[in-house]
């Protein structure tokens, strides 16, 4: 199973009734003859045929190949993700960094894509324009005030894009 698509032969004997069946009887520990004892000879063929390419039975013994799953979970490349895609799904925040500079960046990235330069918004549209990236606009809100991206009128009815980058907040 050295090849990332070595998966689709073993699915593919999942997705026919007959070999899983008889795939389902091999992982339990019958013997593939004994899984395929009631089918015809050109059918059993077919059969014994597709779990054996499917990398399920091994050729030799006709029995469960033991690594076949984790040979084919080690060929799958899971890519990593890299920068804030790592804390997002696409737009929407699923978490927030833990390390303050990455945290940071992440607040950045929604600051220039939710405020325009020299533009100043109500609470409410701040809020509307947030909800895309969290469910929780009012933690987002004090995030990006307090890493000074964003600046709030005192009396927390304005909010406006600072034009600096993050500055992020110490415990002092």
């Amino acid at each position: 199973m050295e090849d990332s698509n070595g998966w689709r032969p073993l699915i593919a004997i999942l997705a026919n009734p007959e070999t899983r069946r008889v795939a389902a009887e091999v992982m339990l520990g019958s013997s593939l003859a004994s899984a395929t004892e009631g089918l015809s000879p050109s059918r059993r063929r077919r059969v014994t045929e597709a779990v054996t390419q499917s990398g399920l039975v091994d050729a030799e013994t006709q029995a469960l190949a033991p690594d076949v799953f984790r040979e084919i979970l080690a060929s799958a490349t899971v890519p990593r993700r890299e920068g804030i895609e790592r804390f997002t799904d696409g737009k929407r925040i699923r978490q927030y960094p833990a390390n303050l500079h990455e945290r940071g960046e992440l607040l950045a990235w929604v600051a220039r894509a939710v405020f325009s330069e020299g533009e100043v918004v109500t609470e409410r549209e701040a809020n509307s324009r947030l909800l895309p990236y969290s469910e929780d606009v009012a933690v987002l809100r004090r995030y990006l005030v307090d890493y000074q991206l964003v600046e709030r009128r005192s009396d927390g009815s304005r909010y406006a894009l600072t034009g600096s980058g993050p500055v992020v907040p110490t415990d002092g």
